[in-house]
């Protein structure tokens, strides 16, 4: 099966799409691309123009919920990474993300938190979606939302 087959069955079990565009939250560029390099700003669980997961977690918002934004937050920037190079075939690898978790001072699950993302990303990209990963948590982040995460990705040379 395809990564991008992968992608749209990942869509499908979160009940989304994120085949339009998707839309900065200011003035900044979604993706930005430097030879190979792919630089993804920050995501946060948004489908269209709805933040779906918002809250702290650990005291509004439960480790599940955070997980489901995580994954919203992935699907996000692999539909961005899509976008820029026509098909999720052409990565060549995913060396690295950060996830924000807005915390609540008792919360030390961010890793929890982070692991949905990681695990999206190594089923839809497999070997190459292996990463490094940091996992932090937060005071605030845009619009209230409980995660949100950047990415750094590798795309093949192009013949």
């Amino acid at each position: 099966m395809s990564r991008d087959q992968k992608f749209n069955d990942e869509a499908a079990a979160l009940g989304h799409s994120f085949d339009r565009e998707i839309k900065p939250g200011g003035s900044y560029a979604p993706l930005v691309r430097d030879g190979c390099q792919l630089y993804v700003s920050g995501q946060v669980p948004r489908v269209g123009d709805t933040v779906m997961v918002t809250g702290t977690v650990g005291t509004e918002t439960s480790l599940a919920q955070a997980q489901v934004a995580a994954r919203i937050c992935a699907m996000r920037g692999l539909a961005l990474i899509k976008q820029a190079l026509g098909s999720l075939e052409q990565v060549a690898a995913m060396p690295r993300i950060n996830v924000f978790v807005r915390s609540s001072p008792e919360f030390t699950q961010q890793s929890e938190v982070a692991d949905a993302a990681s695990q999206l990303i190594h089923r839809v990209l497999g070997p190459v979606g292996v990463h490094a990963r940091t996992s932090v948590g937060v005071l605030q982040l845009p619009k209230g939302a409980s995660v949100e995460i950047d990415f750094l990705a590798t795309a093949l040379p192009s013949p």
